[in-house]
């Protein structure tokens, strides 16, 4: 569903829909096609100064200027990998929030990883985003201008975001109408015009939002972050799971799939001693079995100061084996930037970290 259009002026360009836009450029008298133009040099161009929208006459600048807000954030920490992986750390000044995002090369595609909370609430206790609990929901405004900020960086190498995953800092489906409004952003071709199948919603499992999406009439891809097979473990290692039993997020992936044909990957991070043994290898694969889904393994990248390793190679290797010998398509994602801060969170917790050391 869309959002409501805007009733005033002062709305946050990052916000507004086209169709949203081009109410309010109808409000103000002026011809269709000026939409379309800031369009172009926000979205295309990068420009998100009303004065330096050169085809657009002085006053219509001004209006602009006045009547809408492009107010954005600002790069507080940029750091690049060895791999070529580059994770960004945007502030913004009006409360201080702090967001991560980055960018994941491979071959043609560059993949941004975007948040949709400060924290996190599901308190995953080998997660450096929970720590500290969820300060606040990002707004779509702050969650578009992620994807601007990583497109200014690439830009110097003539290159874009070409797909999009929500597994950044938060869950998603906790902040649910921003984030959507923000993937209709993202997707429509007169702004970042990236299709619904290269962008990823991540979550630990909701099943009510999961079935609201199923709805959304979005061929968006939806990866569950499950890392345990079981109940027991699962509540051990995240705290959130004891709101949503296990069964009622497989029922509504199953939903998900058969409202929108689009196939559940389960991402697994794999803690050595932890949940990568093969009797838990073996109950992944037996839950696979009940719904159409991928496994994505994920080699832990660890926290300072939690107590979770990362596993063995051999044990991921048997793993991954014991799950295709089951019939699962099972991966192993490549861990990227274990030099910069890797884990979720990270970043902004050493950043928030040296400012209390240094309030200057």
């Amino acid at each position: 569903m869309l959002a409501a259009m805007p009733k005033s002026d002062n709305a946050n360009f990052f916000a507004l829909l086209p169709a949203e836009l081009n109410q309010l450029v109808a409000q103000w008298g002026w011809p269709s096609y000026r939409a379309g133009q800031i369009y172009q040099w926000v979205y295309q161009k990068l420009v998100a100064n009303p004065r330096e929208m050169l085809n657009l006459s002085k006053p219509n600048r001004q209006t602009l200027d006045e009547r809408i807000s492009f107010a954005v954030g600002s790069i507080a920490r940029h750091q690049t990998s060895a791999d070529g992986t580059q994770k960004v750390l945007i502030a913004w000044q009006e409360d201080g929030a702090m967001a991560e995002s980055v960018i994941i090369p491979d071959g043609a595609r560059r993949t941004a990883c975007i948040s949709s909370q400060v924290g996190c609430p599901v308190g995953c206790k080998f997660c450096a985003s929970g720590l500290g609990g969820v300060k606040q929901n990002l707004s779509a405004d702050r969650i578009v201008q992620q994807i601007f900020f990583l497109n200014k960086i690439l830009a110097a190498a003539g290159e874009r975001i070409t797909n999009i995953v929500f597994m950044g800092m938060g869950e998603p489906l906790a902040n649910y109408l921003s984030v959507i409004q923000a993937v209709r952003i993202l997707n429509d071709p007169q702004c970042f015009n990236i299709g619904a199948r290269r962008i990823t919603i991540s979550t630990v499992g909701v099943p009510l939002r999961m079935r609201e999406l199923a709805r959304e009439n979005l061929q968006l891809n939806l990866a569950i972050s499950l890392h345990a097979p079981s109940e027991s473990l699962r509540k051990q290692l995240i705290p959130w799971a004891e709101h949503f039993a296990l069964e009622d997020i497989l029922d509504a992936a199953r939903y998900y799939f058969e409202q929108t044909g689009r196939e559940i990957t389960l991402e697994y991070i794999l803690l050595q001693d932890v949940n990568d043994k093969p009797e838990q290898a073996r109950q992944l694969a037996a839950i696979c079995k009940t719904l159409r889904a991928n496994v994505n393994l994920i080699r832990y990248n660890e926290v300072r100061g939690l107590p979770f390793v990362r596993p063995r190679t051999e044990s991921v290797r048997r793993f991954q084996t014991i799950l295709r010998d089951s019939g699962v398509n099972a991966h192993v994602r490549k861990s990227r930037g274990r030099d910069i801060d890797a884990a979720c969170g990270q970043l902004r917790r050493n950043e928030e970290i040296a400012r209390i050391a240094d309030p200057k």
